[in-house]
């Protein structure tokens, strides 16, 4: 059985989280860097990995890793990786993604140029022809460059892991999925407690929520670039895991989780892409603005994704929106709140001073994970 070293990039600022789920699909980690999470398995590990994990966003073989501070040294590094054994004579390759940081390279244009030559001269020694028609299945490539150390991967999700396949409708400013799934898990929101979502826009909190209740893995209804790669990973490897995600699926899980939103049009997208994800009915959608959030049980959940003043014209409203979301708080009994947004007067305008403040880039936009975490429920007597 061949052993890949496997790269999982995330959310820069939730490594520790994505860290926690590899290791607990069983899966040792190797190393731990901004960003990425790099750990050992095998042909079913991709297949796990790519349908299991909520907070990736692609799942990468690394080919090999080199120094390289010229375009030359590039080139007879990424000549020097057996390709072969992983494309074949007909396979399309090409460089989806070049990054450089701190490194005496970093053209983008010019890596993926150079990149692409040296596989070609490599594959045309190895396979003894001139020219690839290149009509088989694809293999997209990524490259990173880190202070000059070259690390050269293959792409086996394709689409990025945050599309799910459920949400066809978006809001404005849409949080992405894994991030969302991601803030959850940093939370001590389980199954079982109350949650609500007083921005939930097109309804990715209450989904990956409902989805994390009902143990729903989150790659179970989409395809990946690998399951085209049966020189590699058999399709039988896709077929066994994808039968062990939809066995573990709780389908008589309960909850409650509601999603709330001051625009119809959202609450109608939020309904119907969880209907897609096959969750609609483990979640309450209902028009309601944030001022008449109330609810009579205690030690629930306000976990959201806020405005934050895309558009210049909506800045000026943020302070009292904010207040509004504090005095809410303030009025419900033993909750918790989680707020992620790039509003940096949201402590004060909320009127609490969260107990962590964890610092997320979403995209290359900074972003604050606001933390303020209630009392913990009584323990439930096991005699009761």
């Amino acid at each position: 059985m061949i052993r890949y070293e496997l790269i999982a990039p995330c959310h820069f600022g939730l490594e520790a989280v994505l860290k926690r789920e590899i290791t607990d699909l069983g899966y040792d980690v190797t190393r731990v860097e901004d960003g990425r999470i790099t750990f050992a398995g095998d042909g079913e590990a991709v297949c796990r990995a790519n349908i299991f994990l909520r907070s990736a966003e692609r799942i990468l073989i690394k080919v090999g890793s080199f120094r390289a501070e010229s375009f030359e040294e590039l080139f007879q590094g990424i000549k020097g990786l057996p390709w072969e054994e992983y494309i074949p004579a007909d396979g399309k390759f090409w460089v989806t993604k070049a990054a450089s940081v701190k490194s005496r390279l970093f053209s983008p244009s010019d890596i993926q140029s150079v990149v692409k030559k040296a596989m070609v001269e490599r594959l045309k020694e190895v396979y003894h022809i001139e020219w690839f028609a290149e009509s088989g299945e694809s293999f997209p490539l990524r490259i990173f460059l880190m202070k000059d150390e070259v690390t050269a991967a293959i792409d086996t999700t394709g689409e990025s892991l945050h599309k799910r396949g459920y949400r066809k409708l978006t809001a404005m400013a849409p949080i992405a999925e894994n991030l969302a799934a991601a803030l959850l898990m940093l939370t001590p929101w389980k199954g079982d407690r109350i949650l609500v979502d007083p921005f939930c826009g097109s309804g990715t909190f209450p989904i990956e929520a409902a989805m994390m209740a009902a143990h729903m893995a989150p790659g179970m209804n989409r395809s990946f670039t690998a399951q085209n790669w049966p020189h590699l990973i058999p399709l039988k490897e896709w077929y066994e895991v994808f039968d062990e995600a939809r066995d573990e699926i709780v389908e008589d899980a309960y909850t409650d989780i509601q999603g709330y939103d001051i625009d119809d049009a959202m609450v109608s997208i939020a309904r119907e892409n969880a209907r897609l994800a096959g969750v609609e009915h483990l979640i309450h959608f209902q028009r309601r603005d944030v001022r008449d959030l109330s609810h009579s049980k205690k030690y629930g959940f306000i976990i959201s994704n806020p405005p934050y003043g895309e558009r210049i014209e909506e800045k000026k409203n943020l302070p009292e929106l904010y207040r509004a979301i504090g005095e809410r708080f303030r009025d419900l009994d033993s909750w918790s709140m989680y707020l992620i947004t790039a509003f940096e007067q949201a402590e004060s305008a909320i009127g609490l001073k969260a107990a962590k403040n964890r610092k997320i880039y979403n995209g290359m936009l900074k972003t604050y994970f606001y933390q303020f975490p209630g009392p913990k429920p009584p323990k439930r007597n096991l005699q009761e």
